[in-house]
Parts: structure tokens; sequence; C-alpha cells
């Protein structure tokens, strides 16, 4: 029986051996001439780490031009910088770009030279938060899967800007200055496997208009929303977790089922203008609906398991998977129905 764990330890060992050492050659240089080659065609303003050769770090030097950027890099750092332009010659090699960080600079659309981006064929990753940008910028690249466009001046979206973003998972652009008349019918349109959407801190006062299919996670805080269309979420019907809080949502803006959809598991409304609980979906596991104006309470809609005041069950239960509540903040008096307080026992959090 020994020799057989001996076999076995001694086939992990080598395998682990080798998996190793395999690791290490693809991110350790320890080849003196590999050292040569990467100090030779590192940018004199940048640091080429050789414990990682895949990245450039050029990052807070005060440059105001990108360098030319080394065939070798997927992975660079070029934020916190005075960079107004992205012109096509400094990514002409750099084919095999996966990641750039270009947050925080000075770069504006007219600086952004056409072609530069979208000729970086495995782009992944592109951030350019807190730019100057005016709009969105295209054409961008087939395989981006992220889009960080946050606390720019973006207020266009120019038609056919997504048409060819198929791989974009998530687009930012909170804290911009969009205005509802910055999204036409098909402004979203080739966007298909888009599943995080963030507005926040716009100009909207409307719902976004015809959001891709597949959005999860969308994020419209701190906008001046007034309303939800009839059967809005029908075309996302995969929304799990909204977000609405500082808007201006009324009673009167919302439809009698509004919210009452089946995918969302975390709803926030806080600081709008409620004045009662809209209807939710039983499966809904969170609800924030603090600093509204709510002045009661309807126990037996907001029950969160089939429990009447008798103690008995009841057959359907309201919210029967809400785990999380928020109502600090508005006008409910005491007292608090018996029933409702019997249901907040049964919340592992509850903030009233």
């Amino acid at each position: 029986m020994a020799a057989p764990i001996y076999f076995n330890f001694l086939v992990l060992f080598l395998t682990n051996s080798v998996w190793t050492r395999s690791v290490r050659q693809v991110y350790e240089v320890t080849d003196p001439d590999d050292w040569t080659v990467l100090s030779s065609d590192c940018p004199q303003e940048c640091f080429c780490p050789p414990n990682f050769p895949n990245a450039l770090y050029c990052d807070s030097r005060g440059l105001k031009e990108i360098p030319t950027i080394p065939s070798r890099i997927w992975y660079l750092y070029l934020q916190n910088n005075l960079i107004e332009t992205i012109p096509e010659k400094a990514f002409m090699n750099a084919t095999q770009l996966r990641w750039i960080n270009l947050n925080k600079n000075k770069i504006t659309n007219y600086g952004i030279e056409k072609g530069a981006l979208s000729q970086l064929k495995k782009l992944l990753f592109l951030f350019l938060e807190d730019n100057e940008l005016e709009e969105v910028p295209a054409p961008l690249p087939r395989s981006l899967e992220q889009l960080q466009l946050a606390r720019n001046k973006v207020s266009r979206i120019p038609q056919g800007t997504f048409s060819n973003l198929e791989n974009l998972t998530l687009l930012d652009l909170q804290h911009n200055k969009l205005l509802d008349n910055a999204f036409q019918r098909d402004t979203f349109k080739g966007l298909k496997n888009l599943m995080q959407l963030n507005m926040a801190k716009n100009s909207l006062r409307s719902m976004p208009p015809r959001l891709p299919a597949n959005t999860m996670q969308l994020f419209l805080d701190n906008n001046s929303i007034e309303g939800i269309p009839e059967n809005y979420f029908n075309v996302i019907p995969k929304v799990t977790f909204l977000r609405l809080n500082y808007n201006k949502l009324s009673d009167a803006g919302l439809p009698p089922n509004g919210f009452n959809v089946s995918s969302i598991l975390d709803l926030q409304l806080s600081h709008n203008q409620l004045t009662k609980v809209p209807r939710i979906s039983p499966r809904l596991e969170h609800l924030h609906l603090d600093h509204n104006k709510i002045k009661s309470v309807n126990g037996s809609i907001m029950c969160p398991a089939s429990v009447a005041v008798s103690g008995e069950h009841d057959s359907f239960g309201y919210a029967p998977r809400l785990r999380y509540l928020r109502l600090d903040g508005n006008e409910i008096k005491p007292p608090i129905p018996m029933d409702l307080m019997i249901c907040f026992r049964l919340l592992q959090a509850i903030v009233i």
C-alpha cells in the first residue's frame, strides 16, 4: 500500500514542479540577454518591471504625450498625466495590448486620432475616466469588454458608436452631462452582451430607451427621473440590480406594477418622493425606501414571509424572500402594524 502512495506523491511533486517552472518562465526574466532587450525598448520616461515584462508603467510622470509602446506590452498605465492626444503612431507596434489606463489626463475627442484605438484588435479594458471628452469616442475595437468614461463632459453618443461592440460587458458613463436627447431608440444597438450600465450622476429626466436585453445591473442614481414607463423592464428581462436613488420618482410616475419584476433582487429607491410602498416582486431580497415621504406601511403588503397576525401560515406571502429593508428618513408614525412587526423579526436587517 505504501508504494502506490509514494508513487502518487512523486507524480504530484513532479507535476507541481513543472507547472511552477512554466509559470516562472512566463512572468520572470532571468536571462541577462532578456534584461538587455527589455531595457533597450523601454521608453526612458517610463518603468519596465523586469519581473512583469508585459507591463509598462508611465503613470504620474507629467507626460504630455504618449511614448511609443513596445510590441511586448499587454498592460499600459498612463494615468495621472497631462496627455491631450492619442496618436495612432504611439500604438503602431502595440498589437498585444489588453489594458490601457488613461484616467486623469486632458484628453479631448479632437485629440483622439481616428483609428488609434480601433487598431488595437486585442484590447479588453479601456479606462478614460476624468478626462475632457464631450462624446463617447469611436471607433473602438470590437474586442473591448469594459469601457470606463466616468467624470468626463460627455453629452453626446453619436449614432452607431456601439454598433460593433458586441463583446462589451460593462459601460460606465456616470458623472457626465447626458440629457434625455442624447439617446435614440437604437443608441445601444450592438451591445448584445452588456451586463452593467452605469449612468448615475447625469441630467436624465426619463428612463433611457431600449436598453440592451442582457443588462443585469442598471445604475441611474442622482438624476432627475420622474417616472417609469409602463412595461419598461420587459426589454431587459434579466435586470437584477436596479438603483434609482436620488431621483424625483413619485407615486404618480409609477405604473401599478412598475417594479413588480421577477428578475429584480435588489431595488434601491432612496431619496425620492414616494408616499407609499410600491408593489414589488415576491422574489425581491433587498429594498431601499429610506428618505422618501412614506407615512404608513401596510403589513399585508410588506410582509416578507407567509405569516399572519395569528401566527398561522398563509398560502401566499407578498415578498417571502425579502432580507433587507430600509424605511428610515420617512414620515412613518407609530404604531407599526403588528403583522409587520412579526415580519420584521424574520428580516436579517432592517432600518426604520
